[in-house]
C-alpha cells in the first residue's frame, strides 16, 4: 500500500479522449477522488500530502497496451523480456496497464497454459496487467472451458490464421471458437495471415537462394493478409460473433474492415507503431542489419503508411499496441543468418509507443484527444478496462502521466529499459517526454527516475469487450 493518501496534480491541461481542460486531480488511496478546475475555489482547498506540479505538461491517463508478448516462446527461444524487465520499460514510456497472451500448448487445457503466465507474471509486474488467451487447439474441451475464462476475467482469445504447425487454426476450428464467443461474450482477436500459402512462398524463395531478412516481407503478400482479413470477417459474420483483427499492416486490409464496418458489423481493427513509423525500406538494410525488423504482419512498403493513419482517424482502425515481442540481435535474431524464415518474429516498442504517437500528434496525423483514444480510452474499452482504466475521471484508478509536450528526446538502445540490444528506433529524434507516472497513485516513474517495484502491479480481471451490446 502506498505511504501516502492523498496526491494533488495541480496546473496541468488533462487530457482524456473526450475532453482538454485545465484541470487539478485529487487522488485519495490509488483513485481519483475529483476533478476541479485550476484556480478554482473548490481547487485551491484542496490539500494533500504530495503535490506534483503539472505547469506547462499534460496529465494523460497511463497507457493501455492491450497486445505484448513477455517470456514467449518462440522459435526455439524466448521474447528477452520478462515481466519484470517488460513491465518496468512499460513504465518508463508511460504506459501503466498491459494485456498480455498467456499461451495453450497444443493438446494440453487453456487452464494449464493461463495457470503458467499467471505463475510468470505474479509478483514480478512493476505496473497492472491483465491475459488474453492464445487458443492453440479448439476442440469440445477447450470450448468449455472459454466460457470459464470469461467468469474469471479472461474475456478475449486470440486465433492465428498463421503459423502452421505451430498456432494455426483452420476455417472449422475458428468457427467453432467464434461460435463459442458469440454465446459466451468473448472477443476473438485474430492473426489473419494466410499461413498455408505463406509457408509455400517461403519455400520457394528459400529454393531461389532468396535467404536475407528483407523476403520475409516478400512472401508475407498484404494480399494474403487481405484475403485472410476478408475470411476472417465472413467467419465472424455467420457465428454472429465480434472480431478484433490484431497488428493490421496493409492497406487493402484496411480497406477489408472499412467494408465491414460500413455495413455496421462488430469488426474492430489494430495497428502498430511499427507500421506507422517504418517500412520494408528497414528490412532492406544491408547485411543481416534487416533481422531487427522482422515481425508478423510485416512491415510494409511506405505507401501503406497513409492508409493506416487514415484508417485511424476515421476509426475504421480503433487502436494502437506494440506486439511487443523483443528478441536479441545478437543470439537470437541470428538464428536466421542464411535463412530469412528462422528468425524469431517481433519488435521492441512497449516502452515507445506513447511517445511516437505524440509525435503523431505534433506531425498533424492524429489530435492530441484521439492520441488518448487509441492509445489509453479504446483499448481499455475494448477488453473490458474502462472506466477503471484509460481515462482520468472520479472513480477511476490514478494511472496518470505527466507529459513534457516541448522536450524533444532521441531514442536508442544506449537509453531505452527493454531487455533487447537494439532499438528499432535507433537514433529518431521525437517531441514530447514522460516526466512523472503514477500506478493506482503510486509514483513509479519521478522525473525520469524508476521508484516503483516489481510486485506492484496487480492482476486486473476484465469484463467483456465495451463497444458490443
Amino acid at each position: 500500500m502506498s505511504t501516502r493518501t492523498r496526491t494533488l496534480i495541480r496546473g496541468g491541461l488533462v487530457l482524456t479522449a473526450a475532453d482538454e481542460l485545465h484541470a487539478d486531480v485529487l487522488i485519495e488511496d490509488g483513485r481519483v477522488a475529483a476533478l476541479a478546475a485550476h484556480g478554482s475555489d473548490t481547487a485551491a482547498g484542496w490539500t494533500a500530502d504530495r503535490v506534483l506540479d503539472a505547469t506547462d505538461r499534460y496529465v494523460i491517463p497511463g497507457g493501455v497496451d492491450v497486445h505484448t508478448h513477455m517470456e514467449l516462446p518462440f522459435g526455439g527461444t524466448f521474447a528477452s523480456d520478462t515481466f519484470a524487465t517488460g513491465t518496468r520499460a512499460a513504465a518508463w514510456g508511460g504506459t501503466t496497464t498491459i494485456v498480455d497472451f498467456a499461451v495453450q500448448s497444443a493438446g494440453r487445457p487453456l487452464r494449464e497454459g493461463l495457470d503458467t503466465w499467471y505463475a510468470k507474471a505474479d509478483g514480478n509486474c512493476a505496473i497492472d496487467y491483465a491475459f488474453h488467451m492464445i487458443l492453440s487447439d479448439v476442440n469440445e474441451h477447450t470450448l468449455k472451458e472459454m466460457d470459464l475464462l470469461v467468469e474469471e476475467g479472461v474475456t478475449s482469445f486470440k486465433l492465428f490464421m498463421a503459423y502452421p504447425g505451430v498456432f494455426y487454426s483452420d476455417d472449422g476450428r475458428i468457427l467453432r471458437a467464434m461460435q463459442r464467443s458469440a454465446d459466451n461474450g468473448g472477443l476473438i482477436m485474430m492473426h489473419a495471415e494466410n499461413g498455408i500459402a505463406i509457408d509455400v512462398l517461403v519455400e520457394q524463395a528459400l529454393a531461389r537462394g532468396e535467404t536475407d531478412p528483407r523476403y520475409h516481407g516478400e512472401v508475407r503478400k498484404a494480399l494474403l493478409e487481405a484475403e485472410a482479413t476478408h475470411r476472417a470477417i465472413q467467419l465472424s459474420r455467420v457465428a454472429g460473433s465480434p472480431l478484433y483483427v490484431v497488428h493490421v499492416s496493409a492497406q487493402e486490409a484496411v480497406a477489408e474492415l472499412a467494408a465491414a464496418r460500413d455495413k455496421g458489423l462488430p469488426v474492430f481493427g489494430e495497428t502498430c507503431p511499427q507500421y506507422l513509423f517504418l517500412s520494408t525500406d528497414n528490412l532492406a538494410e544491408p547485411g543481416f542489419e534487416g533481422a531487427k525488423y522482422v515481425c508478423s504482419t510485416p512491415l510494409r512498403p511506405k505507401e501503406h503508411q497513409a492508409a493506416l493513419w487514415r484508417g485511424l482517424r476515421t476509426n475504421d482502425l480503433q487502436v494502437v499496441s506494440t506486439d511487443h515481442c523483443p528478441f536479441c540481435f545478437k543470439g537470437q535474431k541470428d538464428l536466421g543468418l542464411g535463412d530469412f524464415s528462422k528468425i524469431p518474429n517481433g519488435l521492441p516498442g512497449v516502452e515507445h509507443r506513447m511517445d511516437l504517437l505524440h509525435q503523431a500528434v505534433v506531425d498533424g496525423h492524429i489530435s492530441r484527444r484521439r492520441w488518448i483514444e487509441i492509445a489509453c480510452a479504446t483499448p481499455a474499452r475494448m477488453f473490458g478496462l474502462y472506466p477503471q482504466k484509460g481515462t482520468i475521471a472520479p472513480g477511476a484508478d490514478a494511472d496518470i502521466v505527466l507529459y513534457d509536450p516541448h522536450t524533444t528526446q532521441t531514442l536508442s538502445a544506449a537509453s531505452h529499459h527493454m531487455h533487447v540490444d537494439y532499438s528499432a528506433y535507433e537514433g529518431r529524434t521525437v517531441t514530447g517526454r514522460v516526466e512523472t507516472v503514477l500506478s493506482r497513485g503510486d509514483v513509479v516513474i519521478d522525473h525520469g527516475e524508476f521508484t516503483g517495484r516489481a510486485g506492484h502491479g496487480a492482476f486486473i480481471p476484465r469484463s467483456t469487450c465495451q463497444y458490443l451490446n
